[in-house]
């Protein structure tokens, strides 16, 4: 039998004898801690939580009897920890170590988990709360970590009954409300208190967006030059290269900038505010200003709704213009001041918007910078930012002097205020932290710092050093100007705006923003000017737009619903669940998706105060009262579960399934194989168009030997007709009937109506969706391969699929090829973890790996390198000889092209026959 790996959890217990045991949930702020604490002491990691609720009942105990695993509903919600089984090892050395240490001290992270981690830990260790010497630090420097260590107190018990009344309220709702939508919906989904909110504002934008009809409105820009005698010129440099390629406006202002010339608006016409929703009104306007039209483009948007449908663009030139003046030139000193230091949700929005980091990358990259990254010289193991999870944007004093300093001896006098700035945190409460996240040390600038971190830890600290030096320097000044020009014998003005940058104040450290404004040449009041362009332009009013992470984060933080440490978690969950998606790839944009939008509906139709904002917002005020020692926790959890209980049983009675709902469809989408009206349904991969004739009326029978009435359904191809009571829906065995039952229900069966099995995927209208085919071949047929999409995400198949079995996966994210692999050989070793079963070998990018072959019932796994040199020798030989019996197939694209993994496949979509 192969022997689990001992490495990672080898320790000599004599090590810690006499000495003060130190535990932190990470290795790597193991690591940096220890570089500031004496021999006296000895640090270990935790790897995060060692102890949780248990997730089934216990051996031998009906469900029934414990619906929610660890939490005694009966018992004023007591509950029961276990040992989390990976962490069993953990625990185990952590325990010895103990046993020898003087003493233990808990330094786990400063926020709620950090404070329940540590309670379980002294649990775990049976170190008794009022004895536990707790400490708590903001960021692991020399000087924090020394007046943590000197002022040490007992663990915070208002604070871990938060988090456990914050963890059982999800356990309640997780495990009570996720067999409902398994009975109501689709197997496998499940719910949460603060998820299902999340998903429920994604789906209610979805579904605004799907309802909005746009208004048109109008808009007249036109361009000017200063050069009267050049204006013809100019106009046909401009006509030439802006018609050569598509330019952004920033490219347009700048060329314009270059010609000393100005663009300007229309704001009032005829006395009043321009802004007509009537093309009539538009282009009279246009033409009373020197527009000559040539042609009038119109066309129709199958996509648009309402007026959106007809678009209209006016062609045309500047032909008998009146003379046009400058009347007024206004300009007025503006300033932009420093944003706040970044609290947690600010820091992923910014590196959400500018770095394009998810949400989880960010606090993963984050957690590195404040562990610790190694500054290889005299400095090593260094904790560069402070503790990352935090809605204060306080500064401590120590703080503010270092960025004073830092600001005065590299920029200048001139760009430090007389007194520091503050600012206030948007939450009242900013309970959870300490102070803003910041550099540990402003003098290590990102360019120090670049050579010993990754390119991504790179990039969010120079975010977060670049936010604190500037919060602390003076405001940007701009002088903006304002001009507004009149043609003669009209009664119209034109306004033309730019701004100059004439104190770079807090963009010295942060750098000054790209801008599409104008740069304008120097004019005086009275001047001429000369119409290059008059352009008349259609415009429509925008649905109301779509979350990304960052504004999904930013409306839950509005709203109060989660907290610092939970808002990556909670959107990360989300997509992992397939509620919400990126609208395509490469797109940050979030959509609800079928399976998010009925399971929304189903769970505010089931429970519409649980679903509601404001209750999950007063949710977590009262966890926060909880944490202040204003509430107590199963006062709390009663006033939260007496209610839900009777919500869950109505539900449970009263919801109808999804699968049994339909709405028609429009008239002209009927059936292709029967002519029949059509639907649309859901199934296990959301929403789709099927024939009205999918159902087939059951029929009433009576079973001999059965009492009641019994509603027999249509056979399914060669399977059997069913039967179920028609009172209580119970299903009656086809081998409990008698002979003469069986042969009557089927020539019954048989006679009824044929189904019509039709069913089409259908896009975001409502319309099928065509198959699109790609430019690879099938390695079995040869027939070019056509994407599809199951319950496990989008996947390539012949086109004679099911019959021909061939699939190739596709990156769900990416789009791109997943060729297969080789399937993992049963090897001659037995799981050290379950001791029954065999190991899996597989391969992967990193060598040969061994793990329990009954996964995921069994997660247990053996280093290949922890296996003996002659037990390696045997594997390679067995695996070698695996794979040659089991050669992978050869694909190719159509040109015979070796497709290779992450190739990205050329669509096109098949026209209907």
């Amino acid at each position: 039998m192969a022997k689990r790996s001992a490495k990672k959890y080898a320790f000599d217990p004599k090590e810690v004898t006499g000495k003060h045991l130190v535990i932190v949930e990470s290795p790597t702020k193991a690591k940096t801690i220890n570089k500031y604490l004496g021999n006296d002491y000895f640090v270990m990691a935790s790897v995060g939580h060692v102890r949780d609720l248990p997730k089934s009942a216990p051996k031998g105990a009906k469900r029934k009897d414990h619906p929610v695993p660890g939490v005694d509903l009966q018992n004023n919600f007591s509950p029961t920890y276990e040992v989390m089984p990976d962490k069993k090892p953990t625990v185990t050395n952590l325990q010895k170590a103990a046993k020898q240490a003087q003493d233990v001290w808990f330094a786990t992270d400063l926020d709620r988990e950090g404070e329940a981690i540590a309670w379980h830990l002294a649990e775990a260790l049976g170190v008794p709360t009022a004895q536990a010497k707790r400490v708590v630090f903001n960021a692991i420097t020399k000087g924090d970590i020394a007046r943590a260590f000197q002022n040490p107190r007992t663990i915070a018990t208002n604070v871990v009954n938060a988090q456990q009344a914050r963890r059982i309220v999800d356990r309640i709702v997780g495990y009570q409300v996720s067999p409902l939508l398994w009975r109501k919906v689709a197997g496998g989904l499940s719910a949460g208190r603060v998820q299902s909110v999340a998903v429920r504002l994604v789906v209610e934008r979805e579904r605004e967006i799907e309802a909005f009809i746009p208004d048109e409105f109008w808009k007249i820009n036109a361009l000017f030059a200063t050069d009267l005698a050049k204006t013809g010129e100019i106009a046909g440099k401009w006509s030439s290269w802006s018609g050569e390629e598509e330019r952004t406006l920033k490219q347009q202002n700048e060329w314009l900038s270059q010609q000393k010339c100005l663009r300007a608006e229309l704001v009032r016409f005829g006395g009043s505010k321009f802004e007509p929703s009537d093309r009539a009104v538009a282009l009279d306007a246009a033409q009373q200003l020197g527009f000559s039209l040539d042609e009038a483009i119109e066309t129709e948007d199958p996509k648009g709704k309402g007026p959106a449908k007809n678009r209209v663009t006016f062609v045309g030139q500047v032909g008998d213009a009146p003379e046009y003046k400058i009347t007024s030139i206004e300009t007025r000193r503006t300033t932009s001041r420093p944003s706040p230091p970044f609290i947690t949700s600010t820091m992923q929005q910014a590196a959400a918007n500018r770095l394009g980091f998810q949400l989880q990358r960010t606090m993963r990259t984050a957690q590195q910078l404040y562990e610790g990254i190694d500054l290889k010289g005299t400095r090593g193991q260094t904790g560069l930012i402070t503790y990352m999870r935090t809605d204060s944007t306080h500064l401590s004093g120590e703080a503010l002097d270092m960025s004073r300093t830092f600001i005065e001896q590299n920029y200048g006098k001139d760009y430090l205020p007389e007194k520091p700035n503050f600012y206030k945190s948007s939450n009242k409460d900013a309970q959870e932290a300490h102070e803003a996240i910041r550099p540990t040390d402003a003098t290590l600038t990102p360019a120090i710092v670049k050579s010993h971190v990754s390119d991504e830890q790179y990039k969010l600290y120079k975010l977060i050093w670049e936010r604190f030096i500037s919060c602390q320097m003076l405001p940007a000044q701009w002088d903006s100007t304002s001009i507004e020009i009149q043609p003669t014998g009209v009664d119209a003005t034109l306004k033309a705006s730019g701004r100059t940058l004439v104190f770079d104040g807090f963009y010295r450290a942060s750098g000054v923003p790209t801008s599409d404004d104008i740069v304008l040449p120097k004019l005086n009041e009275g001047e001429q000017l000369g119409p290059m362009e008059i352009d008349p332009q259609q415009k429509f009013t925008s649905p109301p737009p779509r979350f990304t992470e960052a504004s999904l984060q930013k409306r839950l933080e509005e709203e109060g619903i989660g907290r610092p440490s939970t808002y990556a978690a909670i959107i990360s969950t989300i997509q992992d669940r397939k509620y919400v998606e990126p609208v395509a790839q490469r797109d940050r944009r979030l959509k609800a998706t079928d399976i998010g939008k009925v399971v929304t509906d189903k769970l505010v139709e089931a429970f519409p105060e649980i679903m509601d904002v404001g209750y999950t917002r007063r949710m977590e005020a009262g966890l926060d009262e909880i944490e202040t020692g204003q509430e107590e926790w199963q006062k709390l959890l009663h006033r939260f579960y007496d209610p839900f209980k009777d919500a869950l049983e109505q539900a449970m009675e009263n919801t109808s399934h999804a699968k049994a709902e339909f709405e028609p469809a429009p008239d002209h989408l009927k059936c292709p194989k029967c002519g029949a009206p059509t639907c649309y349904r859901f199934g296990r991969n959301g929403r789709f168009l099927g024939c009205t004739k999918f159902m087939v009326e059951p029929v009433e029978v009576q079973a001999e030997g059965h009492d009641g009435t019994y509603l027999l359904q249509k056979a399914r191809g060669k399977a059997r007709p069913q039967l179920l009571h028609k009172e209580t829906s119970a299903k009656l065995g086809w081998m409990k009937l008698t002979k003469d039952d069986k042969a009557k229900f089927q020539k019954i069966s048989d006679e009824m109506p044929e189904r019509c099995d039709y069913a089409a995927p259908i896009d975001s209208e409502g319309n099928p969706m065509l198959p699109e085919e790609t430019d690879v071949l099938c390695p079995e047929d040869g027939t070019p391969l056509i994407k599809r999409t199951g319950r496990f995400g989008p996947f390539l198949a012949s086109q004679n699929y099911p019959e021909v079995k061939f699939i190739l996966k596709l990156d769900p994210k990416k789009g791109t090829v997943v060729l297969p692999k080789t399937e993992p050989m049963v090897s001659e070793l037995t799981c050290p973890k379950c001791e029954e079963h065999p190991l899996y070998i597989r391969d992967s990018k990193r060598g040969l790996w061994l793990s329990c072959s009954s996964f995921p019932k069994c997660r247990g796994r053996v280093a290949y390198s922890s296996l003996e040199e002659e037990q390696q020798k045997k594997i390679e030989a067995d695996w070698a000889a695996w794979v040659e019996a089991h050669p992978l197939p050869v694909i190719k694209t159509i040109e015979g092209q070796v497709v290779e993994d992450g190739y990205e496949p050329k669509l096109h979509t098949i026209a209907p026959a």
